[in-house]
């Protein structure tokens, strides 16, 4: 098997989700045999909410990362003005051991009979006058300089708190998007699974297609995966060789068109569950199988990276994938390995 060299799959859920947020299912499949009346409504009102709660996460994270920023330059502030404060302290015990030296704090009447001329008195007297001057003054600067970071350090804690409270917050809202996201998935795939046991599609459920910058003429079919089971390994659910590549992805993630092409086929019920096939120019065809949702019609014209579908775990499979083929004809059993298909067209898995 092939390791992935996209993102890996288990990533936390809301990353996994970003995309699937503007994928809202419309209304187009609420009449579904066996859903509930407007099902496809409420998972469309779901990954609205998930979609809102999602930019205010959004937003909260940038404040939080500009708060933690602003705490980060005052703890700087703090180490600076800490190691100034030391050097302060150094300067006065240089300062207090010169005077003891020199004399500085002998008294005036000793210095008065010591002295051997009142010129020596008054040199002396001036000495002291100034090294006292330097030790006062160094003494303010220090108590000044003290009074400030005591200011400072107050001031970068309120900023650590402001931010612990902001992470617990965005937290809280990271859970409920998670929550949310995990609700509308699985009711997508319980609305799903109605139609393939059915037999029978409800119609396109159409999404929110993304701006196309598409510039290559072949894509991958998903954007965010893990690799799982490879062309023609060995199985429980199928009978002989694996025919396709199979994609690890949540429920929900958008699929998209390999190329462009014309979607012969959209089918609900079998192995496959709910599947599409394309057909490409130059009598290629790929399938998408195991769908929550097909979003394109039988006939429609597709081009290299709209959105046809979301991935899910309808029919023959064990948790939620994209089972992906390549075929020389619209049927199974015409596969080739998509793997070295995709990277001759410049796509490397």
């Amino acid at each position: 098997m092939r390791s992935s060299r996209r993102h890996p799959l288990l990533v936390p859920v809301l990353m996994c989700a970003f995309a699937v947020l503007v994928a809202r299912p419309t209304d187009a499949a609420d009449n579904v045999p066996g859903d509930g009346p407007g099902i496809s409504a409420q998972v469309a009102r779901l990954y609205e909410d998930a979609a809102v709660a999602t930019r205010r996460y959004e937003a909260g994270r940038q404040e939080a990362e500009a708060q933690r920023a602003k705490a980060e330059r005052h703890e700087a502030l703090l180490d600076r003005e800490r190691r100034e404060i030391a050097v302060m302290h150094e300067d006065l015990g240089r300062i207090a051991r010169a005077q003891y030296r020199s004399g500085g704090g002998m008294p005036l009447t000793a210095q008065i009979i010591l002295a051997d001329s009142p010129d020596e008195l008054m040199r002396g007297q001036h000495a002291f006058a100034r090294a006292g001057l330097a030790v006062n003054n160094a003494i303010d600067k220090s108590r000044r300089a003290e009074a400030r970071l005591a200011a400072d350090e107050v001031r970068a804690a309120a900023v650590w708190q402001a931010l612990e409270r902001r992470n617990v917050e965005l937290a809280a809202l990271k859970k409920d998007i998670e929550q949310k996201l995990e609700e509308a998935r699985w009711q997508l795939q319980g609305q799903a699974d109605a139609s393939v046991a059915a037999g029978s599609c409800g119609g396109a459920v159409r999404l929110d297609q993304r701006q196309l910058n598409v510039t290559r003429a072949w894509v991958v079919p998903v954007e965010t995966y893990e690799l799982s089971a490879s062309f023609g390994s060995g199985g429980e659910l199928w009978a002989s060789g694996h025919t396709g590549q199979d994609f690890a992805v949540p429920v929900g993630t958008p699929v998209q068109s390999v190329g462009t092409g014309r979607v012969v086929r959209v089918s609900c019920g079998g192995g496959f569950g709910i599947q599409l096939v394309i057909e490409h120019p130059g009598g290629y065809y790929s399938q998408y199988a195991h769908l929550a949702s097909a979003a394109v019609d039988q006939g429609e014209r597709v081009s290299p990276g709209q959105w046809i579908g979301q991935s899910g775990s309808t029919g023959n499979s064990t948790g939620p994938h994209l089972h992906f083929e390549v075929r020389v004809t619209p049927e199974l059993g015409s596969s080739v390995d998509p793997v070295p298909w995709l990277a001759e067209r410049g796509v490397e898995l």
